[in-house]
């Protein structure tokens, strides 16, 4: 009688699942082995137990957020500023309202707001990213395999376990086929703990229950399968673990660096600032309390202005919103600090399958002893026909296909018009190969699997043992052996072959025919594998490696998995780009030579196999160096080979991304710059050590994503080329408008000499270190990024040629204030006749404006800013949003007492806009210099429509 949802969860919570017998175990969760939950009980469980997650501390709340942007030192600076400001005017009793200590309070709050919002689009970034990260299991329901997310298991889901796979659940095994699992992060042993099903006693501890899966391990070797019993806080790892949330986020490298340039300008400033408060002090009569405190609230609103305090809270959204983009094109970049990384890119060590060709391997010829036959039709579709030369017995065919399919866990389910498949591509090219075939009667009908040998790279075999029923007279006996891998490892261990004349030696010919027939595969670019097979007269009492000899050979299948259409194409955008493109694959040399011919690699050296990697002396750094920086193609690769190849390229002073898939892929995806998984063949233990997971397991998204990477590296260069371009022109504007203010004639009878006022060097601070600097940070690429040279991880954000249009631009944004200053204002040089207020309006105004037109600078050191010019509608809304606020703050009386500005005339405005426009015009004879100068002018220079190679 089946229990309810309620009644079964209610009783499981108290069972010693390991002291259970299987059976028990079923009868617990109301669950068949076989079959799984249903779709409909799993979704009744998992309203009831919650997600399989641990849980997670909910982060601050928006207020603490919010309180939290007035930490600031500056910010606090600012704060004392407002509280001495009411001070002030509370002692002067004075009965108007205290306009600017109220305009420097909105101010902050204003600047607190946007840093919220900021953070929470920086965090809403950084959380889609993870769950688009999320594990997923393979779990058994209503009779069929298929991948779920690890969060959606619930207890009596069965799940099915291979190697490579992380564990997700606490799971009672019902099936263990030579399964090892690695539990050192739960238990500390080093040494992967075999594991079996027999029920143990219930006091046993949790390092010695071998008959359980725990969450948080992973599968080194072999397979099997668990009923889940306990998820998400009620595994033994959610007891114990301690929640991610406790722990402090580490600053990237790019964020550290950007902070410490913050706090090298904030010294600078507050040096800047003194140097400005001395000279108010020289030059006007400061005899008042309230005067001295305007020069002190001046220098504090200067310091502020002049420090982009704003920058890691940008810098964050910059790179979230580049992550997302990513995602967006296939490539999961896991964390934030890896972009600045994979813009710099300059080696890709890549695996052949899936990678560079499409991973959908395909059965294309079948040599057996009796001759060749080829199998039509491509993909995972079981469409196509054999074709048999009239020496070739069929039954050979047959027999061989059948036993390379038996001997894999592949799944090929129709599925309405479909198929869905799951496992290895190659044995689904198996497994589809014998669909189209269909064995004869002659050939076993149906099997039961006894035990297994999974495979592994060293020996690069896998073995089966099947009790075979209404089988043919060649294999009336009822236990077979079926082995499959390499040729080149399994051949070695025939002694015979067997073909519908029945069973042969194999003699010093044949063997060199079988190796002609492998030559002859490779080098027509097809990955082979072997099969051969041990009939048992009994049952043996233990299965393991010594029985993998004397074997008799059945045959060996071609399988085709052709490049990617775009693979070459790529790989030469890559190189043109600096960027070197070296394949390491497990495939046969001819195999990798002929795939790497095809895509423009190995033209200049031999494929260097893994057994030439064995002979060599890597303590010999130079040799190795030198082999590592002349080949492109290496074949035939050990695990342990690809750790250290990537540690010769590093050395080298390369930065090298490395792909890979498997759970011995970990190593050198943890070793490499930039971890590169599969998303789609690539095991759980893989994508848990990489720092990207490609979901299309293409090469192009790889060279796709650093591009991006440099994008997004470009991007921040232009917010820090804009921001620090006018901050220091608003500093060079009070500081040189205060040396000079009696050239100027900055004389006020009752007030201070200054160019701006506090709350007018506040304003430009928010108004324009805003909006614009976050458009700059999402801007379309200007400059063809992929023409230049990778960048080193040593080089400096800010460069010789920034640093030159930084003092360029804020030089001439200073000139162009207090010259507009200066044309309004009596008794300066240019002779004008207005008053203080208008002619510091003027200066205000220009100032302004000419961030503006910084901004159009900032997106290029050597673009013209006319280039793509209305491509970036964000930086419009901006100007537009800047520009109209400007003129708020000119014309609307509330915000000309508040701000002590004074309505403009038309005249007046339009010498504003002509002097502010000089920072544009300066700065394009800057860069028409510098593209002069330069050897790829066509390259960076390029029209719209005309854009170099890309793959935007």
């Amino acid at each position: 009688m089946e229990q309810s949802a309620e009644a079964v969860m209610e009783a499981a919570s108290s069972h010693r699942w390991w002291a259970l017998p299987v059976e028990a175990v079923a009868d617990a969760l109301d669950v068949d082995p076989a079959t799984g939950l249903t779709g409909s009980a799993a979704a009744e469980r998992l309203e009831l137990v919650g997600p399989n997650e641990l849980e997670h501390r909910p982060g601050p709340t928006l207020l603490r957020r919010f309180v939290a942007q007035f930490t600031d030192p500056l910010v606090v600076l600012l704060l004392v500023a407002i509280v001495v400001s009411l001070f002030a005017w509370w002692s002067s009793g004075e009965s108007s309202v205290p306009v600017e200590a109220i305009v420097i309070s909105v101010i902050v709050v204003a600047n607190a707001v946007i840093g919220v919002w900021q953070e929470g689009k920086a965090t809403r970034a950084v959380e889609a990213l993870r769950k688009l990260t999320a594990a997923n299991s393979s779990v058994v329901r209503s009779g069929r395999v298929s991948r779920v997310a690890t969060a959606s298991l619930v207890p009596g889901d069965v799940v099915v376990l291979a190697e490579g796979d992380t564990v997700g659940f606490d799971g009672r095994l019902m099936e263990s086929a030579s399964l090892e699992v690695d539990e050192a992060s739960l238990t500390g042993e080093s040494v992967p703990a075999s594991k079996v099903t027999l029920a143990l006693d219930g006091a046993t501890e949790v390092a010695d229950r071998v008959n359980m899966v725990m969450s948080g391990t992973f599968v080194a070797r072999g397979r099997g399968r668990a009923v889940v019993v306990a998820t998400g806080q009620s595994t033994e790892v959610g007891r114990i673990a301690t929640l991610l949330d406790d722990a402090e986020i580490e600053p990237t490298p790019l964020q550290r660096q950007v902070s410490r340039l913050s706090r090298t300008l904030g010294i600078a400033v507050t040096v800047l600032a003194g140097i400005v408060v001395a000279a108010i002090v020289a030059t006007s009569d400061v005899d008042s309390a309230d005067e001295a405190f305007d020069a002190l609230l001046i220098a504090v609103s200067l310091a502020v202005a002049a420090v982009p305090e704003g920058l890691p809270a940008i810098m964050t959204v910059v790179l979230a919103l580049g992550v997302q983009r990513m995602s967006e094109r296939h490539a999961i970049v896991k964390r934030l600090l890896s972009v600045e990384t994979l813009g710099s890119a300059s080696v890709i060590c890549t695996d052949k399958t899936g990678t560079l060709t499409r991973n959908e391997m395909t059965v294309v010829a079948i040599t057996v002893p009796t001759g060749t036959a080829t199998l039509t039709g491509g993909g995972y579709r079981p469409e196509g026909s054999i074709e048999i030369g009239d020496d070739v017995e069929r039954d050979d065919v047959e027999r061989t296909v059948w036993a390379g399919a038996t001997a894999s866990d592949a799944t090929l389910v129709r599925n309405g018009d479909g198929w869905d498949v799951t496992g290895d591509p190659t044995e689904i090219a198996l497994v589809v190969a014998e669909t189209k075939i269909r064995t004869s009667s002659k050939t076993a009908q149906s099997t039961t699997r006894i035990d297994e040998i999974p495979f592994d790279a060293e020996r690069k075999l896998m073995s089966v043992l099947v009790e075979v029923d209404g089988a043919d007279a060649d294999w009336a006996e009822r236990f077979v052996q079926i082995t499959k891998g390499a040729p080149d490892a399994l051949i070695s261990r025939c002694t015979s072959e067997r073909s519908a004349g029945g069973s042969r030696p194999l003699d010093a010919t044949r063997r060199s025919q079988i190796a002609d027939e492998i030559g002859a595969f490779a080098d027509s670019g097809l990955r082979t594998l072997a099969i051969a097979s041990r009939v048992h007269s009994e049952r043996p009492p233990t299965f393991d490696f010594a029985d993998e000899n004397d074997l008799e050979w059945l045959g060996m299948v071609g399988l085709s998995d052709p490049p990617r259409a775009e693979a070459a194409e790529v790989i030469a955008l890559a190189r043109d780009a600096g960027i070197r493109t070296i394949m390491v694959t497990g495939d046969h040399p001819r195999t990798a030579a002929a795939i790497g011919a095809s895509l423009g690699l190995a033209e200049t050296s031999a494929p260097v196999t893994g057994a030439d990697l064995a002979t060599i002396d890597w303590s010999d750094e130079a040799t190795v160096d030198a082999l590592t920086a002349s080949t492109d193609v290496f074949a035939r690769v050990a695990p342990e080979h690809k750790l250290q190849l990537v540690q010769s390229i590093q050395r080298s002073g390369h930065v090298v991304a490395m792909t890979g898939d498997g759970v011995n892929d970990a190593p050198a995806l943890r070793q490499a710059d930039i971890g590169v998984a599969m998303g789609g063949i690539g095991t759980d233990v893989s994508r848990e050590a990489a720092d990207m997971v490609l979901t299309d397991d293409d090469f192009a998204t790889i060279v796709t994503a650093i591009e991006e990477g440099r994008n997004i590296f470009a991007d921040i260069r232009k917010f820090l080329r804009y921001l620090l371009a006018s901050n220091a022109g608003e500093v060079l504007v009070m500081v040189i408008g205060v040396l000079a203010a009696g050239a100027l004639g900055l004389r006020v009878a009752d007030g201070l000499a200054v160019p701006l006022l506090a709350t007018q060097i506040l304003w430009i601070n928010l108004v324009t270190d805003s909006a614009l600097a976050l458009a700059l940070g999402v801007d379309p690429s200007v400059d063809n990024v992929m023409a230049d040279e990778p960048r080193r991880l040593s080089d400096p954000i800010i460069d010789r040629p920034m640093w030159v249009t930084i003092v360029i631009v804020g030089l001439t944004t200073s000139v162009a204030g207090l010259v507009a200053l200066d044309l309004e204002l009596a008794g300066g040089l240019l002779g004008g006749d207005g008053d203080i207020a208008t002619a510091r309006t003027m200066l205000f105004t220009t100032v302004v404006l000419a961030q503006v037109f910084n901004a159009f600078n900032a997106r290029s050191d050597r673009v013209s800013a006319f280039v793509k010019m209305f491509e970036n509608r964000l930086l419009w809304a901006a100007v537009g949003v800047t520009v109209l606020l400007q003129v708020a703050v000119v014309h609307l009386g509330v915000l000309n007492r508040a701000f002590d500005t004074e309505p403009l005339t038309a005249v007046q405005w339009l010498t504003c806009w002509g002097l502010a426009s000089t920072v544009l015009f300066v700065n394009e004879c800057r860069k028409l210099i510098v593209r002069s100068r330069s050897k790829s002018v066509s390259d960076m220079t390029f029209a719209p429509g005309e854009k170099g190679p890309s793959m935007a």
